[in-house]
């Protein structure tokens, strides 16, 4: 078997799904009719987006009934699987493949996506139900085969997401970029501090065990655990790189200046880069924008749709601030310290991810490598926990529960597996993956509009009375 020819497959046919006009330009359409639906929600109700958020981060645990979690403990399992690796070694690839641009269509992916955030969210809560076990179940498997007015098509767009899901929760960005990112952080910050050159199958069986450990307890102690480890991790991580951009701070506005030049224009070679085109820039930056805040991919409203809500707009704004927080605060600070660092160009990392964002901070701050070591474990760490329940769900979905330990013990193999695979092939099944994914949730989401439009208008033009509308599947109301 030649890994490099079925990596060099895969990455042509990644290349083709995430060119300008396939899923980037469904995404933009996607989000912007949301958007238009919604009187543009992301920006007139960005300050109600925060109050909800931070509100429900002070919530009483007694708030969340024995089968759902409290909103915050939503939005930490939404940001444990959003704020992971694609923040450190995906903002990193994007770059390398399609240069200081990328990062301005990044920013595109996020501000139509925190409206498709939105839309997955409230639909998540909308169409949620109880399963045979009592637990409550969403995502978008449930909002598309019950909501899309066509039967069939609902049902075979539903399967198609859970499988895709299934698949990305077990061999794409939920499991093996993240394993493999933290192995390649974790190398780069003993060679870096210690000198000593150390096999990344050591970092991959330290994570491989502490998640296999987590994954006994369930969702709550999924839930649990993201509550007491997201909040922790982004503010090492941020802090660290707030040091950063304060110690560079004077080339802010050349890195800005070449963001915004390279989105329209190709960018020259340099150094060992090997330049890019518009068209890689867009696909580059769309494509990990949507692996980093997952707006549009449809994992998130399978944890959003079980916190325990009035209303579900009221996860909808948790929702809007989730993508913002994720890709224009985090990603953004990742791809300054790259570009501003030079690293990018540098020969020795045109095949890194991780690693590079560990080195480009190294520049300045000397013991960086182990801050970015230490935050891509807690990224990959709460990623992982948070994406086996959300590959639980879709496996869950299609063939029962029966098997779900089958599932388990699988994943928890290619958690190992992720960390000594090439970061080329990691990468670009995960990529991949995610085109796939996102694309039955997409012409879902295009068939709710009116739902959504009508959900949102209940809450707005009511003052945020207490959502009375029946459960669409089990006849119970949301309470």
């Amino acid at each position: 078997m030649n890994i490099d020819a079925i990596t060099d497959q895969i990455l042509a046919l990644d290349s083709l799904v995430w060119q300008p006009f396939v899923m980037p330009l469904v995404l933009v359409i996607v989000g912007g009719l949301i958007t238009l639906a919604t009187g543009v929600v992301q920006i007139r109700r960005f300050p109600l987006a925060f109050r909800t958020t931070f509100q429900g981060a002070f919530a009483k645990r007694g708030d969340a009934a024995a089968n759902t979690i409290t909103p915050f403990q939503a939005l930490a399992t939404a940001l444990a699987a959003t704020v992971g690796n694609g923040n450190i070694g995906g903002v990193a690839t994007a770059i390398l493949i399609g240069g200081a641009g990328a990062v301005f269509w990044m920013w595109v992916c996020a501000v139509v996506g925190m409206a498709t955030k939105f839309a997955e969210a409230v639909l998540g809560v909308h169409y949620r139900v109880t399963r045979e076990n009592g637990e409550l179940a969403s995502g978008p498997m449930y909002y598309i085969s019950r909501g899309v007015p066509n039967p069939v098509l609902g049902r075979v767009l539903a399967v198609l997401f859970a499988f895709f899901g299934m698949m990305t929760a077990l061999v794409g960005t939920g499991n093996m970029a993240q394993s493999n990112t933290v192995a390649r952080t974790a190398v780069e910050a003993m060679r870096t501090l210690a000198g000593v050159t150390m096999p990344t199958w050591v970092p991959g069986l330290a994570i491989t065990v502490l998640v296999g450990l987590v994954l006994l307890g369930g969702l709550k102690r999924i839930a649990q655990t993201a509550e007491a480890i997201v909040p922790t991790m982004i503010v090492i991580y941020v802090a660290t790189a707030l040091i950063y951009i304060a110690l560079n701070a004077s080339q802010l506005p050349t890195v800005f200046g070449l963001i915004f030049a390279e989105a329209f224009t190709p960018t020259a070679a340099m150094g060992g880069f090997a330049g890019a085109t518009v068209s890689q820039a867009i696909a580059a930056g769309v494509s990990r924008g949507v692996l980093s805040n997952e707006a549009g991919l449809g994992s998130a409203p399978i944890a959003h749709g079980v916190a325990s809500v009035r209303h579900p707009v009221q996860q909808g704004m948790v929702g809007i601030f989730e993508v913002f927080i994720d890709t224009i605060v985090v990603c953004s600070m990742t791809a300054f310290i790259i570009l501003s660092s030079g690293m990018w160009t540098d020969p020795a990392y045109q095949k890194a991810s991780g690693d590079l964002t560990a080195a480009a901070m190294s520049t300045t701050i000397p013991f960086a490598a182990g801050i970015v070591a230490l935050s891509s474990f807690l990224f990959g760490f709460s990623t992982l926990i948070a994406w086996y329940y959300y590959g639980e769900k879709c496996f869950e979905y299609i063939f029962g529960s029966s098997a779900i330990t089958l599932y388990k013990v699988t994943f928890v193999v290619l958690i190992f597996v992720g960390a000594i695979i090439e970061v080329r092939l990691a990468w670009a099944l995960g990529t991949l993956l995610n085109g796939f994914m996102a694309f039955p949730n997409l012409v879902g989401l295009a068939f709710l509009l009116p739902t959504v439009r009508r959900i949102a208008n209940d809450y707005f033009t009511g003052g945020g009375r207490e959502y009375s509308v029946d459960h669409p599947t089990t006849g119970a109301p949301y309470r």
